[in-house]
């Protein structure tokens, strides 16, 4: 089969059923709207089916790899229950799209990533980062419940006071802490994140194909286990994007300024 319908994200075939993923909006420091979502979000089934892949490795184009949703998309989602709607299947679709994924995936994080970009970066089956990225999820900075991956996997890596800590205050990791508490698997110089992800790639398209896709269902157990978590996460996220929080969130955002939430002015 071929893939087909792709504008956001660049598909490169590489030897050995090496299939390289580029997010490509590097002018928005690939942020992802509508389109870029959808297409990360049904990505995966077309790796999973396709035969001539092996290993999936995705990364972003220029200094980022994704700078989570796009600003104006939040906006057009804001109080929209048709969108909201919309979006609550798209992201389940996204997460569940990659747990079930046949085959192994491998994320270059050359930069910064969180909303929709930590979906792709930490539920890869081996994540490598920048040193000096940055991993975040800020949902709660802007006004809305962490949902769209952090609650099914972040206590599974880091363990649940690390969870806590950084989903409850939307902080930044650097890549050298992400790895140091067991976010990632490797960090590395910015420059070497690329090269390692396709050495490891081709080291699992080179493997026993059958032995590892099984080893990978087996471990991704633990993630089915924790669906129905991440079932109530996304809900919580939308239903928080039908409040007025997100709307002081959004536009703190585009000012520049601390968000005066209307939930802590009360």
């Amino acid at each position: 089969m071929g893939f087909t319908g792709y504008e956001q994200l660049t598909l490169t075939r590489r030897d050995n059923g090496v299939l390289l993923i580029t997010l490509n909006r590097p002018e928005k420091y690939n942020a992802a709207d509508e389109g870029m979502h959808a297409e990360l979000a049904r990505i995966w089934k077309d790796v999973s089916a396709d035969p001539e892949t092996r290993v999936a490795v995705i990364t972003g184009a220029g200094k980022a790899f994704s700078a989570g949703g796009d600003l104006a998309m939040v906006e057009r989602m804001a109080g929209d229950y048709d969108r909201v709607s919309h979006m609550l299947t798209e992201m389940s679709d996204l997460v569940y799209n990659m747990v079930h994924c046949e085959k192994p995936i491998v994320s270059a994080i050359n930069g910064v990533a969180v909303g929709a970009g930590a979906v792709a970066a930490l539920m890869a089956d081996v994540a490598i980062v920048a040193e000096d990225a940055r991993i975040g999820d800020g949902h709660v900075k802007l006004g809305v419940a962490a949902g769209d991956h952090a609650a099914i996997v972040w206590p599974l890596l880091a363990g649940m006071a690390k969870a806590r800590y950084y989903l409850l205050t939307g902080e930044m990791i650097t890549g050298a802490e992400a790895e140091r508490i067991g976010m990632v698997a490797k960090a590395l110089p910015r420059e070497e994140v690329l090269d390692e992800a396709l050495r490891i790639a081709d080291g699992l398209a080179t493997g026993a194909q059958q032995a590892i896709r099984l080893t990978k269902r087996a471990l991704n157990n633990w993630l089915r286990t924790a669906g129905p978590i991440f079932d109530q996460s996304a809900a919580y996220e939308m239903l928080t994007f039908l409040g007025p929080d997100v709307v002081e969130g959004y536009t703190a955002l585009r000012e520049k300024r601390p968000p005066r939430f209307p939930s802590a002015q009360e």
